[in-house]
This record gives C-alpha cells, structure tokens and sequence, in this order.
C-alpha cells in the first residue's frame, strides 16, 4: 500500500529509472519548470509501498540536469546504481506552502472532489474522487442518474476547463465515454430481427 500524501501537497515528478553508475535517476515531469524547482537543496516528500526502505523518507536534490534531452535527477546520499533503483517508481511530492514556482494547469485534489462535470452546457455527473497513475491521472466521475462511476483521463484533450472557483470541470469526452453503448444494442438486434422477419413474409406472401 502506497504511502498517502497530504491533500496541502502537489505532485511534481517520478522517478523511473536508474541511469549510469553514481546514483542518477531518469524522472518524469509534473511541473512546467523543472529548472526551477529541482534545484540543489530542494526536498521532496516521497511516495512509496510501504515495504520500502523510503518509505515515511524524504529525499534532498543534489543536482538537476538534462541528458539527452531526458531531465536527470541527482539525490543526496544516493551514490551508486543499486541506492538508485531502490528509489525507481517513487513519485515526488512537494508542500503546497515550499512551492516557488507557480504551477500551471495543477490542482489539488481536495480542490477536484465535488466539482460538476459538464459537457456541452450539461451536467453529466460529479467528480468523486482522483486517481493517481504513473502513465496519467484519472477523474472518477459518478454519472448523475444511476451513480455509475467513470474513468476520465484527465488530460487536456479531454478536459480542457477546471473551473474551480466556479465548481465545474468542462469534458469533451470520445463518444461513449458517458453513454451506455451496451443498452444500443438491442435496438441493433432488433433492426436485424425485423428485417428477418419482414423477409419471411414475402416468403409467406409467395
């Protein structure tokens, strides 16, 4: 079980793999100005099983820089390969007070829960809940009506408006997201029967 964050945090990076021998990590980014805040002496609150040996930890930046075109991250007393990959899938957090840099496009979730999803000038549920995945978040969504919970990808293609003041995310969700494609198909089946039997009575006719 993952170590659960504060709600007064926001997630900035992951660390997903361990490159070279003196204890880099390649990290995905959460922030639009890393930097800015993977600065040497910057500290990050870490979330992880709680198996490992970091977990309850917190880690110290000991130098940020860019390898390819891919951000690296150095951490202060993590010297070799294994130190590194004893950190791999780590997600990093940061105190909302710390912040030094103004996120753009980044929400708490406290400040997610609750807000109506709205799609083509209609509400269409709730937000329940945020769940944290490495690839993307989700938006749980309680669909208004019958309550059924659904997964939205929260990214911009697909919510491009969180208006937090105004208590409503915008969706432009792919067809389907929200309809009950399941409940089409008798009417397919149905179409497919009648046209069956519209043939056997020509037959009949005969």
């Amino acid at each position: 079980m993952a170590a659960e964050p504060a709600r007064t945090q926001l997630r900035v990076g992951r660390l997903v793999k361990a490159h070279g021998l003196k204890g880099a990590l390649k990290l995905e980014l959460y922030t639009d100005d890393p930097d800015g805040r993977f600065v040497p002496g910057a500290t990050f609150t870490l979330q992880v099983p709680e198996a490992s040996p970091w977990h309850g930890k917190s880690v110290t930046v000991r130098e940020f820089r860019w390898m390819n075109s891919h951000p690296v991250l150095f951490i202060e007393d993590v010297n070799d390969r294994d130190a590194a990959e004893s950190l791999v899938k780590a997600i990093l957090w940061v105190d909302q007070d710390s912040e030094a840099v103004a996120e753009d496009d980044a929400w708490f979730d406290h400040q997610l829960v609750g807000l109506d999803v709205v799609r083509e000038g209609q509400k269409v549920g709730r937000i329940a809940r945020v769940d944290h995945f490495p690839a993307q978040d989700l938006l749980i969504v309680q669909r208004d009506g019958d309550d059924t919970e659904i997964l939205v990808p929260f990214v911009k293609a697909i919510v491009p408006e969180v208006d937090v003041a105004g208590g409503r995310v915008i969706v432009t969700p792919p067809a389907g997201l929200f309809e009950d494609l399941a409940a089409e198909e008798p009417d397919v089946a149905d179409d497919a029967a009648s046209e069956r039997d519209g043939g056997d009575s020509a037959l009949d006719e005969d």
